[in-house]
């Protein structure tokens, strides 16, 4: 499984290094709950992803491609902010977010601006 990070997406969520490790781990585990939602490409689906520690929260969303497992990064939020608490199509943050970034990852795409990270 590959696990795509499209480096516009990467700057708008701030992740560092370390958060990219902690994305990788926690969906390299293939534990999720898949969520719907809106314009995706077709054989994909969105997944949400917890990754919890004593130190904080975070909720992790990708879009996943049902044929290859490939899963591409979108959201690193915490469980407390406005798109982390309701990772909702029935939030109207997160509706405007998920479309403005699946625009994003498909520019990203286009122009070859994103690291690719194989997992086993």
């Amino acid at each position: 499984m590959k696990i795509i990070f499209p480096h516009s997406l990467v700057k708008k969520e701030k992740l560092s290094n370390d958060d990219i490790k902690e994305v990788i781990k926690n969906t390299s585990k293939g534990i999720y709950t898949l969520i719907k939602g809106e314009n995706l490409p077709r054989n994909s689906k969105l997944i949400k992803i917890y990754s919890t520690t004593i130190q904080r929260a975070k909720r992790i969303v990708m879009l996943m491609e049902t044929v290859s497992g490939d899963s591409f990064f979108l959201f690193y939020r915490s469980k407390n902010d406005k798109i982390g608490k309701n990772i909702s199509i029935q939030n109207q943050i997160f509706r405007k977010n998920l479309h403005k970034y699946l625009l994003i990852l498909k520019e990203d795409i286009r122009s070859k601006n994103y690291s690719v990270f194989e997992t086993v």
